[in-house]
């Protein structure tokens, strides 16, 4: 089969790969699209992954093509998203059902191979089933679907509560959508320039600023960047009292200056953070949500996916991400025909 090889730190290779093996308890998922995250880009070309090679990718959909017991044959031919990460099970996290804070994971398209390929192995545990009615673009939403949700989630957001979000990749839309149905009285976005306003528009009913621009206090504000100035915009759009819910993946080292920090205590700031999503399968959980939402047309998934590229030219949306020659949301990538 063809996959994206990662062999080196910046060297992706699109090469003939063995077939992956399906131990007991484990599924093969012809891939059918696959989201580039903002997260592959320095996994790519600057950090790498946990070994080499691997093949990146996390966020998929796909047919399941074949298991390994008789037991999970009705799942043959199913239409599929994947929860990226297998939990040890074993950690007090996992016994406890967190599995998002699991302290010994492996995770797809990272820690083993992942999606950039025609073929992956899932565990059976990890696959969620859909309805036909959901295309393969929106099954690979689901996983920053859900982690967007689970931000929402972690806030305490309440119906009629304002609602900031500080950023504008694909995630800060979702968790903007998410606001939107749990109630909130009004969603801003807040942008770096004007170049994301059209993309944010999409959304509808969100009004989109220029972030360092002066607001009125925000009774819940996500900060979806990870960089220092964006964690200082968003304390000072927090009202006194009110919620900050922290998810950006930290850019480097976090530094505050002082007054900075007297904001949080003199405003008695909640702060919270958030990490990945609630998973348990076949049961109530931010995917359930997720899944439910895409199935009966209640968030506009498709809205957020501004490019998509076949699988021989998943590069080019790599390096559009990289260079950042032109906005973007979703960048998504389509494996073949149904």
């Amino acid at each position: 089969m063809k996959a994206y090889n990662l062999c080196a730190v910046n060297n992706l290779q699109y090469q003939e790969v063995k077939y992956p093996d399906c131990p007991e308890g484990w599924s093969i998922v012809k891939v059918k699209a696959a989201g580039i995250c903002s997260s592959d880009i320095p996994r790519i070309f600057t950090k790498g992954t946990y070994h080499f090679p691997t093949i990146p990718g996390h966020e998929f959909s796909g047919r399941v093509e074949a298991v390994s017991d008789v037991e999970n044959q009705r799942l043959v031919g199913k239409k599929v998203a994947v929860f990226p990460l297998i939990p040890c099970r074993k950690c007090a996290q996992c016994k406890t059902g967190h599995y998002e804070m699991c302290e010994n994971y492996d995770y797809i398209g990272s820690r083993r191979d992942g999606a950039f390929a025609d073929y992956v192995a899932v565990p059976v545990w990890n696959l969620v089933e859909l309805d036909e009615c959901v295309d393969f673009e929106e099954a690979a939403m689901m996983e920053p679907l859900a982690v967007a949700l689970h931000a929402i989630k972690q806030s305490g957001l309440k119906e009629g509560d304002s609602f900031a979000v500080v950023g504008t990749g694909m995630i800060a839309f979702a968790a903007a959508q998410w606001a939107k149905r749990k109630g909130a009285s009004s969603v801003t976005i807040f942008g770096r320039s004007e170049t994301k306003r059209e993309l944010a528009e999409k959304i509808g009913d969100v009004e989109y600023r220029i972030a360092g621009a002066n607001a009125e206090g925000f009774d819940v504000v996500l900060e979806a960047v990870g960089a220092p100035v964006s964690i200082e915009q968003s304390i000072k759009y927090t009202k006194a009292g009110g919620t900050l819910v922290l998810m950006g993946n930290p850019s480097g080292n976090i530094e505050m200056k002082q007054d900075v920090y007297w904001r949080i205590l003199r405003k008695q700031l909640k702060l919270i953070g958030t990490w990945n999503s609630s998973y348990e399968s076949n049961k109530d959980c931010d995917w359930a949500e997720v899944k439910a939402a895409l199935e009966n047309k209640q968030i506009q998934a498709k809205t957020l996916i501004s490019h998509t590229y076949t699988a021989d030219r998943l590069e080019d949306g790599l390096e559009l991400m990289r260079s950042h020659k032109e906005p973007y949301c979703k960048v998504m990538t389509v494996w073949g025909n149904d």
